[in-house]
């Protein structure tokens, strides 16, 4: 296990900074810093206040983890952190504490992919990710269907969102219920004390011209604010339980739909369901039931690796050291629109041996605090 590498993920894509530490795929610290009650009264993230609230919490955060992992910096084989996609402002901020962290320790820096990290994360837990393997991610800024033959280099898109994301169609109908933000976790609640057969609400692209692995959930998003509103205007009560349940049931009866048919189409016999709402009860039954029907395993990290975190980015970093992967240049920065595709930012001249890349930093790191 010491040989395995070591290396610290630091994620601040949208409103929660990550800090993890990963040995291999053995986790060791998973410390985050939330900015989710500053957004709250706004109902949904404000990207300046995520940026101001990752600012604060970055260095203390790095070294909750490093005291929870109990590992010293200077230890570390190297830096991961997400490049992209992600709030420009956001991301910037983890870029340039990671860059600092690099250079100062003298160690390599990688910058990942959010989705991708989100797919090598359930390593941490079920151990290596079969090849391949397809992976539905679902969040509040993604809703995408990707096959990985190499989490570290080769992901390719099978089908996405043409509109809102799962999480944001949860927000803004948490937001018409008047339930608060975010809107997953309580629609989630109320939904289990509801009868999801209640209301018959739309299911986007299902039918057979549209798109296989394409979603869309702006339609319902509006099917189910217009029915809220019509009763409302009737002077009759809103079935809340009700509507969150049925409205839960045809989001997740249209993840699980596509995304096993993604499988047998491709011949991949294992799917793994990461992102915040893959933390929904719902969308794991549906999905487990699916799946068992299918031939197919199911592989869903716990609910708190789903969420963005550190230690998904740390996962990837690990893997990006372990299979010799080139390091990212000094200029790395962020890109909000990063494509799944790239995987990791590689540096300029990565046809090279990187083996000396870094040289150069422990000259400059000799002296500092850490050495």
């Amino acid at each position: 296990m010491a040989d395995e590498p070591l290396v610290l993920g630091i994620e601040t894509s949208c409103d929660e900074t990550g800090v993890g530490i990963v040995r291999g795929t053995t986790l060791l610290a998973d410390a985050i810093a939330s900015s989710v009650d500053e957004h709250a009264r706004f109902g949904g993230v404000v990207p300046e206040v995520a940026s101001r609230a990752h600012l604060e919490a970055m260095v203390p955060t790095i070294e909750r983890a490093l005291a929870e992992a109990g590992v010293s910096a200077k230890d570390l084989d190297g830096i991961a952190v997400t490049a992209g996609p992600g709030l420009a402002g956001a991301l910037l901020v983890g870029v340039s504490a990671a860059k600092t962290y690099a250079y100062a320790l003298g160690k390599p820096l990688y910058g990942v992919n959010h989705l991708a990290s989100h797919i090598c994360v359930d390593q941490l837990e079920h151990g290596p990710l079969p090849e391949p393997t397809m992976a539905l991610l679902v969040s509040g800024g993604h809703s995408s269907l990707l096959l990985s033959s190499d989490i570290t280099s080769d992901v390719r898109p099978m089908g996405a969102t043409i509109d809102d994301a799962a999480g944001e169609a949860f927000d803004k109908i948490a937001r018409v219920l008047n339930l608060g933000f975010p809107g997953g976790p309580v629609i989630d609640r109320y939904a289990r004390e509801g009868d999801p057969g209640a209301i018959s609400f739309p299911r986007g692209l299902t039918g057979p011209r549209d798109p296989a692995y394409d979603f869309s959930f702006s339609g319902l998003k509006t099917a189910v604010a217009r029915w809220i509103e019509a009763r409302r205007a009737a002077g009759e009560d809103v079935p809340v339980r009700d509507v969150a349940a049925s409205f839960q049931e045809a989001v997740v009866d249209v993840l699980t739909r596509k995304a096993v048919r993604a499988c047998r189409d491709e011949g991949v016999d294992h799917l793994m369901i990461g992102g915040g709402v893959a933390a929904n009860s719902r969308l794991r039954a549906l999905a487990q039931e699916r799946c068992e029907a299918a031939g197919i395993r199911l592989r869903v990290p716990r609910p708190k690796l789903c969420t963005d975190n550190g230690a998904m980015v740390a996962a990837l970093g690990a893997e990006m050291v372990a299979r010799g992967r080139a390091a990212s240049d000094w200029d790395l920065s962020a890109d909000s629109s990063l494509p799944v595709t790239d995987t990791h930012v590689p540096g300029r001249s990565h046809t090279h041996d990187h083996t000396h890349d870094h040289d150069h930093v422990h000259e400059v790191a000799k002296d500092n605090l850490y050495s």
